[in-house]
Parts: structure tokens; C-alpha cells; sequence
């Protein structure tokens, strides 16, 4: 069969149209710089500029950066930190072209996220990690993040953009709703006679955070899956922070960004971490990147002040913050449009997460699984779309396909109890199941 998108054509006029347009715009000059003090040793960094990828005859390159705040230990934060990447660009398909590329990104971020997680938890190590990982294609950027390291943008036009989400119990009512649906309980430590004390955690397990990857001793519903946030940016660019939750339990965003203003990116990280520390002591391991995106060959500026004050990092994390007035300035870099967001999503649920509407035939490979990337042969493969009770008849070609095994870690993270698995599964993976009736233990993060 002859899929519909292999048949589909352009005109000559509209290729040529879009080769321009790719080429009108330069991509922006990217520097960055880093900055920490370390308490526990758990925090860890990944910064990679000038990362090549093959397209048509030539090749492109994009930007990546990663913060790993691990706790119990650092296992989970180096390893992410050293695979990450890979299961990331191992999930993309063959041979696209840019917009392509970028489209299938947050896909591809979830599926990333979820093997690495699922390849740790075979180590049997019980360390677990918060990720904001950040990708930089020419002005576009895609922010995937579990935990509570965040991710801010101030544009040159003094908007601020909040690109990642905080999965701390305290703060999102969500995610609490989500955890003791599937069983759990959220609670404060008791410290004897009713009362309670600390932040509102996980149970059993103790964990503070929702999404993680690692912390196999709390159960699955602690997941892997990020929330991913793309935006698109002006030619203006401006500044990105990175921090870790010693920095934000600290500072706020507006703290943050006008005590480093004008400093370069090194200085700057430097100052955050020491405004933080001064704060508050070094009551955590606090680290720090700042990335500055600016037009091709435009000297760095200091920013402008702000425009307004915050309304505060909790109230703001799930949406943008637009600035107070608009722009006069006839700057040739300036454009009305200062961010455009071009995904969002933060659902816990792999089958809602790893379906796109992007049109492109070979999105899902037939015989590969999704996350893992294992070949599988013809009939073995398990649709994202089974089990859905809503859903339409399927078809053999109906994809993305998952592996038992993945399939198994999915229903698990998605709170099925073991009747309901058995269901929807083969015998042979309903076996294989259970990985969250495991012994818990509890510990702080």
C-alpha cells in the first residue's frame, strides 16, 4: 500500500519559496557561561554548542544544554548527563529537513526521557535526578524538563517566558491530583503527636518531586515523562537562565535576570550563584548556566531594565509573562512579534504524548519500538493506541508501536493496577509488569 504522503507534491514555486526563507534569517551567535557551589557534589552540566546534523547535502548545526540535579547520589545525574543526548537523536527520524527536525523534537525529548530512565532502572540503583534539557535550533527552543530545575527567557524586548515547569508536590496541584490517582499518598513527614513538618511529599518513597528520572524505589508513578515547551524568537534574541532549585528557592526570576544585567554570560552565572548563596547559604548544591542568543555579529549589549515587576515564579510557571508595553524602537533587529510558542505540553500519559500530527511518513518506524529503538519483527509490536477505550478500530499500521517491555513500563506509569493490565496485554507482558510493587524506602531529597 501506497501511503498518502509518499504521493504528496509540491510546486517548484513553494520549495523554492521556503529555501529562501530559511536563508533570509541567519542563525544567531550563541555564548554561553556557568557558574556552582557545591554542597553535596550532585549537581552536574551538559554543554554542547556546534552540534552537527546531516540535512540533504550538507549539514546544520544546533545547541545543547543540560542541568542534572541529582539526590540519594549521583548515579542518576551522570548518567542521564552521558546518555540523554543519544536516546534523544536516536528517537528522530532519518533525513529531515529543519522544520521537520524541530517538529518532531518533543516527540522525540519524551521518548528520550523515558528510555533513559527505563535503561537506569535496570542498574537497580535507587539515585534519582530532576533534568531541564535544552535544545537550540537557529532561533527556535525546545525545553523538556522533569523536577524542579527551571528554565526562564528574557527577550531583548524585556519579556519574561517561563520554558520549563515545576513538578515539586508543593507547588502543583496537578500533579498531586495525578500521584493519588494512581494510588499514591502525598503527605508531610509526621514528627510524632500530628504533627507535620517539611514539604509535601510522596508516599511511599518520601519524594518531593513528581517527575524524575531514576528514584526506582518510589514507584512508577514518579515519571520520566517532560513537560516541552518550543518557542520561536525574535531576531532581537535576549537571555536564557538555567538554574538549579538552590538557585530558585533563593531568587526570583526578576532577581535573578536584573543582578547579573550587562555582565557576559560567565560573569553572570557567577553572580547569580552568589547573590543565591547570599541569600540563603549554601544550603544545596547551586548551579547555574546563562545563555545568551544575539543577532549574528552584534556585539553583546547590557539588556534593558524591566518592564514591570513579577507576578511570581509559582502563579506564572505554566505561561508567559508579556511585557507591560511594546517596543518603539526601530532597531533593525527588533520585530513585533517577540516569542512565538510553538508547542506545549506536559501530560504524564504516553499515548497522549507520543502521537503527532506532524504528516510525515516516516515519523514511526513499523518495526521499531518507539522509546527503545528495538527492531521488532512483524506483529510483535504493541500501538501506543491500544487499551484506549475511546478509540477507533485499529489497524495494523496504525502506530507508533512500543516493545513489551515498554509497553509494560507505560501502563505502569500510567497507573493501570494489574487487572486492568491484564486486559489490555498479552500474558507475556503482564508478567513482566509490576516493576511498582517493589520494596520502598524512604529518603530525603
Amino acid at each position: 500500500m501506497t501511503s498518502r504522503c509518499e504521493n504528496q507534491t509540491f510546486p517548484l514555486s513553494v520549495l523554492l519559496k521556503r529555501e529562501l526563507a530559511s536563508e533570509k534569517i541567519e542563525d544567531p551567535e550563541i555564548v554561553h557561561g556557568q557558574a556552582s557551589h557545591s554542597k553535596k557534589g550532585e549537581d552536574f552540566t551538559l554543554l554542547k554548542t556546534e552540534c552537527q546534523r546531516a540535512m540533504g547535502d550538507g549539514f546544520t548545526t544546533f545547541s545543547v544544554y543540560g542541568l542534572f540535579d541529582g539526590h540519594n547520589g549521583s548515579a542518576a545525574a551522570i548518567y542521564t548527563k552521558e546518555n540523554l543526548l543519544n536516546n534523544v537523536l536516536s528517537a528522530m527520524p532519518a533525513d529531515l529537513n529543519r522544520d521537520e527536525w524541530i517538529a518532531a523534537l518533543p516527540r522525540a525529548l519524551v521518548a528520550g526521557f523515558v528510555k533513559t530512565d527505563k535503561d537506569f532502572q535496570q542498574r537497580a540503583k535507587t539515585s534519582g535526578t530532576t533534568v531541564t534539557f535544552v535544545i537550540i535550533e537557529g532561533w527556535v527552543i525546545t525545553v523538556a524538563s522533569v523536577g524542579d530545575s527551571r528554565c526562564i527567557f528574557e527577550s531583548a524586548e524585556g519579556g519574561i517566558y517561563y520554558l520549563s515547569a515545576d513538578h515539586r508536590l508543593e507547588c502543583n496541584e496537578v500533579e498531586r491530583e495525578r500521584i493519588t490517582a494512581c494510588g499514591a499518598e502525598v503527605g508531610r513527614l509526621n514528627a510524632g503527636g500530628g504533627a507535620e513538618i517539611g514539604p509535601l511529599r510522596c508516599w511511599p518513597g518520601g519524594l518531593c518531586l513528581s517527575r524524575s528520572i531514576g528514584d526506582m524505589d518510589v514507584g512508577e508513578f514518579i515519571v520520566p515523562v517532560p513537560y516541552v515547551k518550543q518557542v520561536k524568537l525574535s531576531t532581537a534574541g535576549g537571555r536564557m537562565i538555567i538554574s538549579s532549585d538552590g538557585v530558585w528557592d533563593a531568587l526570583s526570576a526578576e532577581e535573578a535576570l536584573d543582578c547579573c544585567r550587562g555582565l557576559p554570560p560567565d560573569a553572570a552565572a557567577a553572580q547569580i550563584v552568589k547573590e543565591a548563596v547570599q541569600s540563603k547559604g549554601l544550603r544545596d548544591d547551586t548551579t547555574c548556566i546563562v545563555v545568551d542568543i544575539l543577532p549574528p555579529e552584534k556585539p553583546a549589549a547590557p539588556l534593558p531594565p524591566p518592564k514591570k515587576p513579577g507576578k511570581g515564579m509559582f502563579r506564572s510557571m505554566f505561561r508567559k509573562k508579556n511585557s507591560g508595553s511594546s517596543s518603539n524602537d526601530k532597531e533593525e533587529y527588533m520585530e513585533p512579534d517577540v516569542v512565538e510558542e510553538l508547542f506545549e505540553e506536559g501530560s504524564a500519559m504516553l499515548s497522549e504524548r507520543l502521537v503527532t500530527k506532524y504528516p510525515l511518513c516516516n515519523m514511526f518506524k513499523l518495526f521499531m519500538c518507539a522509546i527503545c529503538q528495538l527492531e521488532m519483527k512483524p506483529g510483535e509490536g504493541i500501538s501506543i493506541h491500544a487499551g484506549k477505550s475511546n478509540s477507533v478500530k485499529l489497524h495494523p499500521w496504525d502506530g507508533p508501536f512500543l516493545c513489551s517491555s515498554c509497553q509494560g513500563k507505560r501502563e505502569a506509569m500510567e497507573g493501570k493496577n494489574h487487572q486492568e493490565v491484564t486486559a489490555d496485554l498479552s500474558p507475556s507482558l503482564s508478567q513482566c509488569f509490576f516493576i511498582a510493587n517493589i520494596c520502598y524506602r524512604s529518603k530525603n531529597y
